[in-house]
């Protein structure tokens, strides 16, 4: 008997909002005896406070929310978990024309071949210190958000300091395109549609995808507080349940996106152009305004590759980000923190109850697999995606401090030996 059938549950006004939007337009929280109302939120501080507090039962949320709001990362502290993600990919960064157009002036060579590093941008930022230019500005979503750490990660990579070299600030999502319209920003990181349209209305030029990043990495998730799951066992598995028949939905079909494409694009949802949603939901995504359209079939995805299933491993690598950028700043029992909040025990129990398979696994390896490969722990085999990183690294969650030290090329900005 589930303890609670009205709900409020959050979202934000992304591309990837779109496994709540369907479970309830097509009738599937109904289907579980579920009285859903969506709620609209501004921006992800509004999602984590508002479920934090009971407001909202709960969420659409950032694949590192749960874990930043559990260690107390950002100014609340509130345990939180999630048994389900709910897609993954789907973000880009996104620079002004006018640092693309000195990015080709300066560095044409760097952009000739994907994914394009920010090799030619570690140009451009030279050039600024040697002018004693003013610091260029770039904005992602949230302090502990994946934006933050994707952002980070390629900027590293060319030996960029994200904290010295550049400004970063934090601009809700629907803000992003008219803060870069009004010269604010000279580039950010952010979930579609956003970086379509500011690529449609001819602001700005698309640099490097989420899945060029991190092939097919988690973006978000279904959270709520473990004080609700304790409470609600049942309506969180029949939340889950919906959800995880959205997904499927979603990755059916051309015309199932298509379809999920208008219903985002209505003004209580996303609130943008269906044409514009439709280019990374279909997979026909756009890098600049006179570029032709890029097969990317896996720029969202929702379903398929295991991807609803909660990895312990991408909780250890979003913990080893924040240890890297000086978040975490003292030693944790990071697998013992990522299996109180990756909840993959309950999406098991979810699994089994729909009779479908699941990995038996809560690890895998990251960075590995270029290409489709199958996982062969679970009833039965399951197709898995990519999951290489531009930069070839490779991460084993009981290797975290050899990962981090590999990755930390050109500068360091935390001491190893003090948090072994």
């Amino acid at each position: 008997m589930m303890e609670k059938t009205k709900l409020k549950l959050g979202f934000i006004p992304l591309t990837d909002c779109a496994p709540l939007v369907i479970a309830k337009e097509k009738g599937l929280f109904d289907k579980y005896r579920l009285d859903v109302e969506l709620v609209k939120e501004a921006s992800w501080a509004n999602i984590r406070d508002k479920v934090a507090i009971g407001t909202l039962d709960g969420a659409q949320m950032l694949a590192t929310m749960p874990i930043a709001a559990s260690l107390g990362i950002g100014g609340i502290s509130s345990p939180m978990l999630t048994a389900m993600m709910m897609d993954l990919n789907g973000n880009a960064i996104t620079v002004s024309n006018a640092l693309y157009a000195r990015i080709q002036k300066l560095a044409p060579d760097s952009l000739q071949q994907r994914p394009i590093t920010a090799n030619g941008l570690k140009i451009v930022i030279e050039e600024n210190k040697r002018a004693a230019g003013e610091r260029m500005r770039f904005a992602m979503v949230f302090p502990t958000s994946t934006h933050n750490y994707e952002l980070r990660y390629w900027l590293a990579s060319a030996g960029i300091d994200p904290d010295r070299d550049i400004e970063l600030i934090v601009i809700p999502p629907s803000q992003m395109v008219e803060n870069l319209a009004s010269g604010n920003i000279d580039g950010f990181c952010v979930g579609e549609p956003w970086n379509s349209l500011a690529v449609q209305q001819g602001l700005g030029h698309t640099l490097i995808t989420k899945y060029e990043i991190w092939n097919n990495s988690p973006e978000k998730v279904f959270g709520v507080t473990r004080e609700w799951a304790q409470q609600h066992p049942e309506t969180h598995k029949a939340i889950l349940k919906a959800l995880l028949e959205a997904a499927r939905w979603l990755d059916e079909s051309e015309a199932n996106r298509i379809d999920a494409a208008e219903l985002l694009s209505r003004e209580d949802y996303v609130n943008a152009d269906a044409e514009v949603i439709k280019m990374s939901m279909t997979g026909t995504f756009c890098y600049g305004l006179e570029d032709a359209p890029v097969p990317m079939d896996d720029f969202n995805v929702f379903h398929r590759y295991t991807a609803n299933f909660p990895w312990l491993s991408h909780a250890v690598w979003f913990m080893s980000q924040m240890v890297r950028w000086g978040q975490i700043a003292q030693p944790l029992a990071f697998e013992k923190i990522a299996a109180e909040i990756y909840r993959p025990d309950i999406y098991r129990e979810v699994m089994q109850e729909l009779g479908e398979p699941y990995p038996v696994s809560d690890y895998k390896s990251e960075g590995v697999h270029d290409k489709k490969w199958t996982l062969k722990e679970s009833a039965q085999a399951l197709q898995m995606g990519a999951d290489a990183f531009f930069d070839k690294q490779d991460f084993h969650h009981d290797s975290l401090f050899e990962y981090l030290a590999a990755v930390n090329i050109k500068h360091p900005v935390f001491d190893l030996d003090k948090l072994k």
